[in-house]
């Protein structure tokens, strides 16, 4: 089970407790609750105690990473803490796709005028996208909240490479991986050899075809061979930016043959190479002896205990201490989303780029912000009563929304109680 971590009087992380013996500490008075999230405690008259070796232990993934806190006990290693970290890359690709379109759109009706850049941007020695560095903060972050409350001494990560050639094609070996299916062809010719010079949505020959991505590069569709087929104008009009599935749901056997002949995307496996190297040494900076591992290592270690797929628990089985790690069947890991610390854009615009609403004038009314976990005491009304939550949205008058499981209440801010201040991340 997930255990509670623990502070001294002083601040100084000791060793996280079982949650019965944070119940009696709370009970008797002798801790107060420090922080909601991940749940920790603080001791009011002990400034110092025994701590046993604790190893956080990061299994980096594309969509999400698992993290665990594994300590050493006499009778061996066992789990107490875990979660899984949900990146937000995909939603900060698509805000900056959407920032790029509206700034175009301003600069080509010209409603203002920005000296033009050439070569005065440069890049930083080991720069990567946004999407992915926010991979790579959320990591460093969280690792280091850990080490504010937990005694960690050491920290193992699992990096993994995959061989993008070889997932597609096995068999691949040698001067292959430099030839790859475009070999003597150009792109048009190889797809309409492809395709069998028709439409690939209504068999139209004999008249002019288009290229067209199968999974539109609105939704995060890549301009890979792959996914590129042949389509004529009014079919390639017709499905615009519409999912293959949802267009074809009235012809199940074109469906299955289109799919058939495209491969796996390969951006998640692109993301993890992309980072494995970044979270390396932005783990380092924070001081204690680290270690890497490979994946083979971390299923072996999986496999070998009989413990179910997950990120967290791959994040256990890292390393040579995940050999022989223990991990409680009742074990639940903190699901743990990012979602950022808001928005940067003074004024919202409409899809044409025009201003639609005025600019925002705070960001907090009466110490509350949009995000912090509160409760609300209602005492009358259809939601009377007590309810907690994260706040929806503020105003300036003090009428404050707060999301419950119930749906939105508004109330004034009288009857709200701070009980942890946003940090950029969603619990579950």
């Amino acid at each position: 089970m997930q255990r509670v971590l623990v502070l001294s009087s002083t601040k100084k992380p000791l060793m996280p407790c079982h949650p019965a013996r944070a119940r009696e500490l709370l009970r008797k008075g002798r801790a107060a609750v420090y922080r909601k999230v991940p749940f920790t405690i603080i001791l009011k008259y002990r400034e110092d105690g025994e701590v046993q070796p604790v190893e956080v232990k990061v299994d980096p993934g594309s969509k999400v990473s698992g993290i665990a806190l594994v300590a050493s006990f006499k009778r061996g290693a066992a789990v107490v803490w875990a979660g899984n970290l949900k990146h937000r890359g995909d939603a900060i690709r698509m805000a900056l796709a959407s920032r790029r379109s509206l700034r175009r759109g301003r600069r080509s009706r010209k409603t203002r005028y920005r000296a033009p850049r050439f070569l005065n941007r440069t890049r930083p020695e080991g720069w990567l996208p946004p999407s992915l560095m926010s991979r790579v903060d959320n990591v460093l972050a969280w690792t280091m909240k850990l080490l504010r409350f937990a005694p960690l001494k050491e920290v193992a990560v699992e990096t993994v490479r995959f061989d993008t050639q070889i997932m597609q094609n096995p068999e691949v070996s040698g001067i292959e991986y430099q030839q790859g299916e475009l070999q003597g062809y150009e792109v048009r010719e190889y797809l309409l050899e492809k395709w069998g010079r028709k439409c690939a949505y209504c068999d139209a020959e004999g008249v002019p075809l288009e290229v067209e991505h199968i999974h539109p590069k609105k939704k995060g569709g890549s301009g890979r061979i792959s996914n590129l087929t042949l389509a004529c104008r009014p079919c390639n009009e017709r499905k615009g930016t519409v999912d293959i599935r949802e267009f074809l749901r009235q012809d199940k056997p074109r469906l299955e043959r289109i799919l058939a002949q495209t491969k796996a995307s390969l951006k998640d496996a692109a993301a993890v190479n992309a980072t494995r190297y970044a979270i390396g040494r932005a783990l380092k900076s924070l001081g204690l002896p680290i270690s890497f591992w490979s994946g083979g290592r971390t299923k072996y270690n999986r496999t070998k205990q009989g413990y179910p797929k997950d990120h967290w628990t791959d994040a256990a089985c890292v390393g040579e201490s995940g050999a022989a790690v223990l991990i409680h069947p009742s074990h639940r890991p903190l699901d743990v989303s990012a979602m950022g610390r808001g928005n940067r854009q003074v004024v919202h615009t409409d899809r044409y780029g025009f201003p639609a609403s005025k600019a925002g004038r705070v960001k907090r009314v009466f110490g509350f912000q949009t995000g912090d976990i509160v409760t609300l005491v209602q005492p009358n009304g259809k939601y009377a009563g007590i309810h907690k939550g994260r706040l929806a949205s503020i105003r300036a008058t003090g009428q404050l929304d707060i999301k419950t499981a119930i749906g939105k209440i508004t109330a004034p801010w009288k009857r709200f109680t701070l009980v942890q201040r946003t940090d950029g991340y969603v619990y579950a």
